[in-house]
């Protein structure tokens, strides 16, 4: 098992592409296969979810072939899809799992979807309870967990409202909306990302939205596309983060997205003190990216909780792990959902904070983290418990605290970045 050595620093400094975006480059990889025709996808993310969606495409009979950061998908149409010789893994990645199941509801042949160890605890009735309203058969281990059995059928489309604010939800409900009769909408209580949608219009659906309501015509017919993907926002938190706990930093983070279903984390940011500015700001294919460059500055800190914990559900781990460098703290509320993402976030980040010295409260929806008076963190022993963005995050405040961490498990951070402790190596100063 992999492990860093987390140094103290000075400072970071510099400029940084991070890879592309993730969310986009699950998204992009389906529609293109259900598309007619070559798709070429710039900047596809190097993450391992996302190459879990490839291979399960290909286990589909798609044709999905990689140069460097470039990926070439033969699309089939919407009923080229060949039924599985064996199950389709999506590995650690739910992304795969719950959209694929909303491709695979409207085929006509039974497939099984299926994922390591973590990916089998996490709850996808939320997935599962739509795609039946719309005809799908879908088995799962305790009406709730992987495998997932799905047995293709007729599906019908519906007005759905969504108890929860989920962008894996609606999409999975909008790509099952592609094979279904008639129109298919859903609303949702709280807007979420609208990577789907955006991807959606791009090869060529009939789609509106209107406010917090998407309303998606069945049975278009997609046409291939040549696209390029912008840098992760939810991968550039924690070069941002390390460069507001770190003094004299002055950072650059080029080509990042800037949807603005997305940005509500520079937003909180720059509410706490951060001096972010965006440059370069441009559109493709419906979706906004540009510069950020950040440095260096004390930090409020304040509370996360509401409608904006959606908005901030991949952001927050790294959040939480600012806390003691801030001047208030940070309190996490309403964010329950972290207690079923790749880990129990909210008690991982709980137990490696307090490994580090911080001073941390913890509740069933969250956690308090308190600020600089509680004192400075502790070079310590971290572990993420398999998950990405606790790794990233810990080893983000590993780097102010005094003395050496030692961070197990580093390898677990490919899931999204896999070059993340090369990079940030590069770019800190000692």
């Amino acid at each position: 098992m992999a492990r860093q050595t987390i140094r103290p620093a000075r400072s970071i400094s510099g400029a940084l592409s991070v890879p592309g975006d993730k969310s986009i480059s699950h998204r992009y990889a389906i529609l293109a296969a259900l598309a007619e025709g070559r798709s070429e996808i710039h900047n596809f993310s190097p993450a391992a979810d996302c190459h879990s969606t490839l291979e399960c495409l290909r286990r589909l009979g798609i044709s999905a072939d990689i140069e460097k950061e470039r990926v070439f998908i033969q699309g089939k149409g919407l009923h080229g899809l060949q039924a599985p010789k064996k199950k389709l893994d999506a590995e650690n990645s739910g992304t795969s799992m719950r959209l694929l199941a909303g491709v695979l509801a409207g085929q006509p042949f039974a497939s099984t979807l299926t994922g390591d160890a973590s990916l089998r605890r996490r709850p996808m009735r939320r997935v599962i309870e739509p795609l039946a309203q719309m005809g799908a058969q879908i088995r799962a281990r305790d009406a709730e967990f992987a495998p997932l059995e799905i047995t293709g059928a007729a599906l019908h489309g519906m007005d759905y409202v969504s108890p929860v604010p989920s962008a894996q939800v609606k999409s999975a409900i909008l790509l099952a909306g592609l094979f279904a009769s008639g129109a298919t909408s859903i609303r949702e209580p709280v807007r979420t990302r609208d990577h789907t949608e955006l991807a959606l219009a791009e090869f060529g659906a009939d789609l509106r939205t209107s406010g917090a309501t998407v309303r998606l015509a069945g049975g278009p017919r997609l046409a291939a596309r040549q696209l390029a993907i912008p840098g992760d926002i939810s991968s550039a938190v924690f070069f941002l983060a390390a460069a507001l706990i770190l003094p004299g930093s002055n950072l650059q983070i080029t080509g990042c997205g800037l949807n603005p279903t997305r940005t509500a984390i520079l937003d909180v940011l720059a509410t706490m003190g951060a001096p972010i500015s965006l440059v370069n700001v441009e559109m493709h294919h419906g979706e906004l990216s540009g510069d950020i460059s950040i440095s260096h500055a004390p930090l409020a800190g304040g509370v996360i909780s509401g409608p904006l914990v959606a908005q901030l559900i991949d952001e927050l781990p790294m959040l939480a792990a600012l806390g003691p460098f801030t001047e208030q703290g940070i309190e996490i509320r309403d964010a329950r959902e972290l207690r079923v993402k790749e880990s129990d976030r909210i008690a991982a980040l709980a137990e490696n904070l307090r490994n580090l010295g911080a001073k941390v409260e913890e509740f069933p929806d969250g956690m308090k983290v308190e600020g600089k008076s509680a004192g400075k963190l502790l070079g310590a022993k971290v572990d993420p418990h398999g998950d990405h963005r606790i790794v990233m995050a810990c080893a983000v405040a590993a780097l102010g605290a005094d003395g050496n961490s030692i961070i197990h498990d580093s390898n677990c951070a490919a899931v999204s970045f896999p070059e993340f402790f090369n990079s940030l190596d590069q770019l800190l100063e000692r």
